[in-house]
């Protein structure tokens, strides 16, 4: 479950539009210091709900190990806009086409990172071009359709969605929730997987939460929750692309379960990485520890 700190950038973290030849994207980006040795750059892609703010802080800890980070909303997420009654622009493949399309305007090759739906989308990217990338880590992203239980919740947002506004599906959400869910701030810890990811209230700052709910275009959410929905299996095919390649989950997983994590990471021969007490989101249940595996697999390839 995606739970981002804050949604103001930190100092060192410039937010700005990427251009790209298939449009504006919206980003955080963050250098290292001056008298850092660059490494390499990271594209890090949020997952279904979420934002780039979902990775904000791992910037702090990447800059330290020499890395740049540039953190982006896809297309029809929070601040880079989308069409909100048309999914054809969120087809898997057009959404691959919008990677590729960032990593060439970032200017040099990249270490790609996916969580969750993140993952589903850079994987289709490295299998349609992997030349621009460096290394591809699928971070809480599973081998093909999310778990049924995550169906049945995805299911339940895209019916609402069909019938209701942005406002009402976030109020019934709202109104669904227990007063134990409320008041708990633990990651992870009433198992709803990515669906809840921007809406948890854990966070005290329920209008920024709320801001990014009504900001990401429902079109996108309907057309990306069939694709978490119908994935197929596609590990075989990326077994096959000669890049380095690194699987990381949390220890408890509800959208794909850590067992199935484990066994597509043999499949891939991934380097593999468990966070400690880090769920479906350790980049922001332990994201020091998340870094410090990240830099790691890096420092490597």
């Amino acid at each position: 479950m995606s739970r981002p700190p804050s949604f103001v950038p930190p100092v060192g973290v410039r937010a700005y539009r990427l251009t790209t030849a298939r449009g504006e994207f919206a980003v955080l980006d963050a250098a290292p210091g001056a008298r850092k040795e660059t490494r390499g750059t990271v594209l890090l892609l949020p997952g279904f709900t979420g934002s780039k703010e979902d990775f904000i802080a791992l910037h702090g800890p990447l800059a330290e190990a020499g890395y740049r980070t540039v953190a982006v909303d896809g297309r029809g997420q929070y601040e880079t806009p989308g069409p909100r009654d048309d999914e054809a622009p969120y087809a898997q493949g057009e959404l691959a086409q919008d990677v590729l399309a960032q990593a060439t305007a970032v200017g040099t090759r990249v270490h790609l990172v996916g969580h969750s739906l993140g993952g589903l989308i850079a994987r289709a990217a490295v299998l349609r071009d992997a030349t621009p990338f460096a290394s591809l880590t699928l971070m809480s992203s599973g081998p093909a359709q999310i778990s049924v239980s995550q169906q049945q919740r995805v299911k339940l947002l895209r019916d609402a969605l069909a019938v209701m506004s942005m406002a009402d599906v976030w109020d019934a959400i709202q109104a669904m929730e227990s007063p134990e869910e409320t008041d708990t701030g633990e990651p992870g810890h009433d198992g709803t997987g990515e669906l809840d990811a921007g809406l948890d209230a854990g966070l005290d700052d329920r209008a920024d939460l709320r801001r990014r709910w009504l900001a990401t275009s429902p079109a996108q959410l309907i057309a990306t929750g069939r694709q978490l929905c119908t994935e197929p299996d596609r590990v075989a095919e990326l077994a096959a692309v000669p890049l380095a390649m690194h699987v990381v989950s949390g220890v408890r997983d509800d959208t794909w379960p850590v067992p199935l994590l484990d066994d597509m990471a043999a499949r891939l021969k991934a380097h593999r990485t468990v966070v400690r007490d880090a769920e479906h989101s350790p980049n922001t249940d332990q994201p020091l520890a998340t870094a410090r595996a990240l830099a790691a697999f890096w420092d490597q390839t």
